[in-house]
């Protein structure tokens, strides 16, 4: 007895090719920027800084700085901040009006917040990522 003659035949649709689409995801603000941006220290409940959230206008862009070396406990602390991202686009806010109200404490809790008074400027996000490595 022939096995393969008590198949049954493949449906064509498995014999035609996927049409893969690409689907975004949530809007994000640009990563990258080469002018100066606005920051915010941000701490854990110990009071260690465990990033920078930063901000710049003209290019749209706005992200977190992670310190090198953190423990796991400070890095997942920093989620958040990456989250109050997120909604600040979905929101359509500008970059540093997203800032402004996280310098209000919009985005404190228990876990991470705004070091009081930390607002500042760099030169350039590279400086930024410099000084978050101890630079």
């Amino acid at each position: 007895m022939d096995f393969m003659s008590n198949e049954q035949p493949l449906p064509s649709r498995f014999e035609e090719d996927w049409q893969f689409k690409h689907v975004a995801g949530p809007a994000k603000y640009n990563r990258h920027t080469d002018g100066p941006v606005t920051y915010l220290s941000v701490a854990d409940r110990t009071g260690t800084v465990i990033g920078y959230v930063w901000a710049n206008d003209r290019d749209g862009a706005a992200g977190f700085v992670v310190p090198p070396g953190l423990p796991p406990n400070a890095v997942n602390a920093g989620a958040r901040w990456g989250r109050a991202l997120r909604d600040g686009k979905a929101r359509e806010l500008t970059p540093t009006a997203l800032l402004a109200e996280l310098a209000r404490g919009m985005n404190d809790s228990e876990q991470s917040h705004v070091v009081p008074g930390s607002l500042a400027e760099a030169p350039t996000l590279a400086a930024l990522r410099e000084r978050a490595s101890g630079g």
